[in-house]
């Protein structure tokens, strides 16, 4: 089933709002964008067409814009804005922020509807930096002893893990594998990532050996002819990556851990590679990233624990 259903985001909006957004979405399309994006857009918009409808104050004035895309103003936008933080989160609503600003751009440019965008001087929302929890050996070790044994489901739930685990992809990278993208002559894997970039990444001999016999065992299943790697435990269907979160947070908690997921190895992976000191470039080449920024995010951890073992090392402060 695709993630996005345009007739359940733009339901009950009014009609030059759904007309916007389907217009919109198909320049999205055009532009190659990936799903993912464009659901995170959409929702964007249709969330501030229903809380102009449904939640705006009377002296906001909004009746317009709520009827109306192209009368949405400064005012609105900031009124919503401060409506996520209160009900979702600053980090949610910086999300919104980014999405709201490419629509307004895509109406002032490409459509020319307005002149110039209520996004123009809207601040970003500010968002508390945390450190990200990455899962350490001992506990990915007490996930996988839940896998040991030779039934199908033990042999691919250990399979998806390790790639997990190995590589650092995402949950939607390994989720949507084919038979094609895995090579066991070269020990590779072919991910296709965010915006259409492929990569190839290496994976060591432990996983080799976990996707090689998951492979044996598929070869034997309903469903075997698919063209999709990973296999549901029944009707010859695929295991689609929602189906995979769910797994490994099960697989989790009967490892007595909370908040397993897949992005958390994705984490781990660059907390690893940076506090062994590899290089930020190949690190970004093996992730799939563009943006130099995302080697410090998600190396932040990293950089706290360099910092710790080099403070402890050098003693400052226990002289006297």
């Amino acid at each position: 089933m695709p993630l996005l259903d345009l007739d359940k985001i733009t339901a009950g909006l009014p009609k030059t709002w759904q007309g916007f957004l389907r217009d919109w979405d198909r320049s999205l399309r055009s532009g190659n964008y990936p799903e993912t994006t464009r659901y995170n857009y959409l929702l964007a918009a249709a969330q501030l067409a229903r809380y102009l409808n449904e939640n705006a104050t009377p002296d906001l004035e909004a009746e317009d814009a709520a009827e109306d895309p192209t009368e949405v103003t400064r005012a609105h936008i900031e009124a919503f804005q401060g409506w996520m933080i209160e009900t979702r989160s600053a980090s949610t609503a910086l999300n919104k922020h980014k999405g709201l600003q490419q629509f307004f751009k895509w109406l002032m440019l490409d459509e020319e509807e307005i002149d110039r965008s209520p996004m123009e001087r809207v601040r970003q929302p500010k968002t508390v930096k945390k450190l990200i929890p990455v899962i350490r050996d001992d506990d990915t070790k007490k996930v996988l002893a839940t896998c040991k044994g030779k039934a199908f489901l033990q042999l691919r739930d250990e399979a998806i893990i390790r790639l997990y685990y190995n590589t650092g992809a995402r949950l939607s990278e390994v989720g949507n594998l084919t038979l094609e993208d895995i090579d066991l002559v070269t020990d590779s894997v072919h991910y296709h990532g965010k915006g259409s970039r492929d990569r190839r990444v290496r994976f060591g001999p432990k996983t080799a050996r976990a996707v090689s016999r998951y492979l044996r065992a598929r070869a034997k299943r309903k469903g075997a002819e698919l063209p999709d790697l990973w296999l549901a435990d029944r009707g010859g269907k695929r295991l689609a990556p929602n189906g995979i979160k769910i797994m490994i947070k099960r697989r989790g908690l009967s490892a007595g851990l909370k908040g397993v997921h897949a992005h958390r190895w994705r984490h781990n992976f660059a907390h690893e590679w940076k506090r062994a000191g590899g290089d930020s470039g190949d690190l970004m080449l093996l992730m799939g990233w563009m943006s130099e920024d995302m080697p410090r995010h998600y190396g932040a951890s990293a950089a706290a624990e360099r910092a710790q073992e080099t403070h402890q090392r050098m003693g400052i402060g226990e002289n006297v």
